[in-house]
């Protein structure tokens, strides 16, 4: 069989298995994220499996940067992920997903022996070194939309007033413009 007909062969079982289960989700056809165990749970972990387009002949990538695992240190994450790979390799060449989310499943316990929560201003530095490029990004654009420079908000000021709210019938010239152009029923 080709690498395409496993793989949907394999996706088609994914949907059939964890139909209705809510740890489960389906990013993509080829992308699959699991949550290890339940909503509350300190121990709790989300594992992200993404196909490439040789698999189940090449590894799968697997990661743990969604922002759920960010009480989670980068050692406890590198140790998890080490503990698949092992698992991926000997796995290697046959449809692999559903295993390694029952591998993580059954050794939950002994993946998160080390795991002491870390708070949450350390959190979200290590997430930001931690993650992909792709979303670092993001966060930084966040910041400077928040950021107005003084002339700005002097322009913001000077339209709003002291609630920082727009005058009333600020746009009413913008209706009355849409209003002509369109014909109101009424001028008949």
């Amino acid at each position: 069989m080709s690498a395409n007909e496993d793989q949907e062969m394999e996706l088609e079982a994914l949907r059939s298995i964890y139909e209705g289960d809510e740890s489960f989700r389906e990013l993509s056809p080829v992308s699959f994220q699991y949550r290890i165990g339940e909503n509350g749970d300190p121990k709790a972990f989300l594992i992200e499996v993404s196909w490439t387009e040789t698999y189940p002949q090449t590894p799968p990538i697997i990661s743990m940067n969604a922002f759920f695992n960010n009480t989670i240190s980068s050692a406890v994450k590198q140790s998890i992920l080490a503990k698949l790979q092992e698992a991926v390799e000997a796995n290697l060449g046959t449809a692999m997903t559903y295993t390694l989310f029952e591998y993580a499943k059954d050794n939950k316990e002994q993946f998160m022996e080390n795991h002491h929560p870390i708070n949450s201003t350390t959190s979200i530095s290590n997430s930001i070194s931690v993650e992909t490029p792709n979303t670092a990004p993001s966060s930084k654009k966040k910041d400077k939309k928040e950021q107005l420079s003084k002339a700005q908000k002097r322009k913001l000021a000077d339209k709003t007033d002291h609630k920082g709210e727009l005058p009333r019938g600020w746009n009413w010239v913008d209706v009355v413009k849409h209003l002509s152009k369109t014909g109101s029923k009424d001028d008949e």
